[in-house]
């Protein structure tokens, strides 16, 4: 049974919701699929009747469906003053005349908005539809902050209905007031003709609809007269500023319908396929060089969007609460596709209508005109919000950035080497514990206890009760040469960029390597992005001849053993310390020996995914002048 809260009166049942949530659509069709009803009454002035009804048919296609302004003055007045439209009226009241513009209001069809799906959902049952909002000739929405919808996962919907209502407070408008009676008087002719009316309506008018039905002096206000409204289709990239929700989810809830799948919960776990979808989209322009998006790495985004979710009192997170995380955890490029994913809707064929262009209270029509709009279905008050994500540029800015580069000119970004001399500290710390673990060694407890007493050892010798303890010799091992392979074995054809880069300070190191090509990869004018493959350090910096001119080593035949060779030959110390992802082999032993050298393995997996993802991309500027303005091109893949 329909809880009584409902039931407006005893022919009609009123299902209060919040616009633009599919949430709400999907409580729509739950209760028209459960219960039987003879009429369904929508919130909508009878002129966009035909039009809507008509465009409902064209689903899951998106349109919208306007309304523009029959005059450009619109006269308002106080409650309780006169009005000019009756006789009656007090005339020592005055009234206030606003000069408030060309406009127009519009329905948007969206597939998650409750009362189109209850309108899509009675065509398809052939149940009556009636139209019963007042004609205005400009229409002033009434709209406010609202709990999160997702609340009703939990909660029966007339416990979310009884717990909103005490906070919503009665509009002082007067057409607020006049399109409030006009619908409670179309909802007790309705009761004379139907027996079982389902009317869907705003949380915000409910209460008050209900309350104008019972009263016993209300009149019917009079319509104005209106233009005829006119069906669009909507511009693709603009479909976000129409749906209630983001469209990737929409598509979701469309292709479920399509396949009769379980779409209860596809406001939340959507928002897995957004980021999954997204992944892979990521790895498709990134390749090689693109972050592991591993499940971890989800998981950790998703914890982040719940929290900042939360801390922004809601349930579900908006879209500028995803991107953010997928920023902050995984780099500026997975968010671009995030952000990009989101917005993409699977169902855009031609309906042949017009295309007009929204954003937020405007639409560019056809013929140029730009109107200010307002939606006669509004949810929750909208507002544009700031992120700082770098676009990708199209293929015109790189041609142009291409044929302005100076190939005589370049040099690196001064944060990525800061960044890569710190990560080559690190190696030198790491391999000379490596190297001091080598003469670890335990003994026997006499006096003192050492370095710690060593259990194993003791264990292991205990039927002689003896207690021995570990033995840390001071390292005097020292370190002037590392060598990172970040891509081994490496493909020459992938690496075709190899040079040999000379410190600009004491503080940096001489540096010899093999990069993708940057010249492929603009990002701004005189600014390009190569991917390190595998790279020489030498620290302090010393000069030498580019090791990949330097005859002494044509020896060698592959990419790393010609890092590895210059390696051997140009460290002064006995020791060099190797980052690569398997241990050297035989061949690269025997070069070390060559040189009376020996490595210092470290496994590249040691480091984390996002350390070596943002160590092997290096930026290079066509001249130092490049670098004050590099910071507003670069962002972090």
């Amino acid at each position: 049974m329909i809880h009584e809260l409902l039931e407006i009166g005893p022919h009609v049942t009123a299902l209060p919701i919040v616009h633009g949530s599919g949430d709400f659509a999907w409580e729509v069709r739950r209760l028209m699929l459960k219960h039987a009803f003879d009429c369904v009454a929508v919130p909508l002035p009878a002129s966009f009747q035909s039009s809507v009804e008509s465009a409902i048919l064209k689903l899951p296609v998106p349109s919208v469906v306007f309304q523009k302004d029959l005059s450009k003055y619109q006269t308002d007045w106080k409650p309780g003053g006169s009005n000019p439209d009756d006789p009656e009226s007090n005339e020592d009241d005055h009234t206030e005349e606003i000069d408030s513009g060309i406009g127009a209001s519009y329905v948007p069809i969206d597939p998650c908005q409750g009362v189109i799906a209850a309108l899509r959902t009675a065509m398809g049952d052939r149940i009556p539809r009636r139209f019963i909002d007042l004609e205005t000739s400009r229409y002033r929405p009434h709209s406010r902050s609202l709990p999160d919808a997702y609340a009703l996962k939990k909660l029966p919907l007339e416990r979310f209905v009884a717990a909103v209502i005490p906070h919503t407070d009665r509009s002082t408008d007067v057409q607020w007031e006049e399109r409030i009676r006009y619908q409670a008087w179309q909802l007790r002719h309705l009761s004379v003709d139907f027996k079982r009316i389902l009317f869907v309506t705003s949380i915000l008018d409910f209460p008050w609809i209900r309350q104008a039905f019972h009263d016993r002096e209300l009149k019917c206000p009079t319509n104005q007269s209106v233009t005829e409204p006119e069906s669009y289709q909507m511009v693709t990239d603009s479909l976000y500023f129409l749906l209630g929700e983001l469209p990737f989810i929409t598509g979701l809830y469309e292709n479920a319908r399509r396949e009769l799948e379980d779409d209860e919960h596809l406001s939340i776990d959507g928002l897995k396929e957004l980021l999954i979808a997204s992944r892979e989209d990521y790895k498709t322009e990134y390749k090689s060089r693109a972050r592991k998006i591993t499940p971890k790495l989800l998981t950790q985004c998703l914890k982040y969007i719940r929290n900042l979710t939360l801390m922004n009192k809601r349930f579900t997170p908006q879209l500028t609460t995803i991107i953010t995380a997928a920023q902050q955890v995984a780099g500026d490029g997975y968010a671009l596709h995030v952000l990009e994913k989101a917005k993409q809707y699977p169902f855009t064929e031609d309906l042949g209508l017009p295309q007009v262009r929204l954003s937020i209270d405007q639409a560019a029509f056809p013929d140029d005109e730009i109107l200010d709009v307002v939606n006669r279905l509004p949810g929750p008050p909208v507002s544009l919000s700031h992120i700082e994500l770098i676009p990708r540029p199209d293929e015109k800015q790189k041609l142009d950035w291409q044929q302005n580069w100076n190939p005589y000119s370049q040099c690196s970004w001064p944060p990525e080497d800061e960044l890569i001399e710190n990560f080559r500290q690190a190696v030198f710390d790491r391999a000379r514990e490596v190297m001091g673990a080598d003469l670890i060694h335990t003994e026997k407890f006499t006096t003192s206890i050492k370095d710690g007493i060593d259990i194993r050892d003791t264990v292991r010798h205990w039927y002689d009760g003896e207690i021995y303890v570990k033995v840390f010799p001071p390292n005097k091992g020292k370190l002037d040469c590392s060598v990172m392979l970040f891509d081994s074995p490496a493909d020459p054809r992938e690496y075709p960029w190899r040079t040999t880069w000379f410190a600009e300070h004491k503080h940096e190191s001489t540096l010899a390597f093999y990069a993708s090509d940057y010249a492929d990869q603009p990002m701004g004018p005189g600014i390009c992005l190569a991917n390190y493959g595998g790279a020489l350090f030498l620290f302090p910096p010393v000069a030498i001849p580019d090791i990949w001119q330097d005859s002494r080593l044509d020896f060698t035949t592959t990419l790393e053993e010609r890092l590895l060779a210059a390696a051997c030959l140009h460290s002064q110390c006995p020791h060099i310390a190797l980052v690569s992802p398997s241990p050297p082999g035989s061949a690269w032993q025997q070069l070390a020996k060559k040189y009376q050298k020996k490595w210092v393995h470290l496994p590249l997996s040691r480091f984390s995914d996002s350390t070596i993802q943002q160590l092997r991309m290096v930026h290079v500027l066509n001249g130092r002048e490049v670098r004050s303005y590099a910071a507003d091109f670069i962002r972090r893949v």
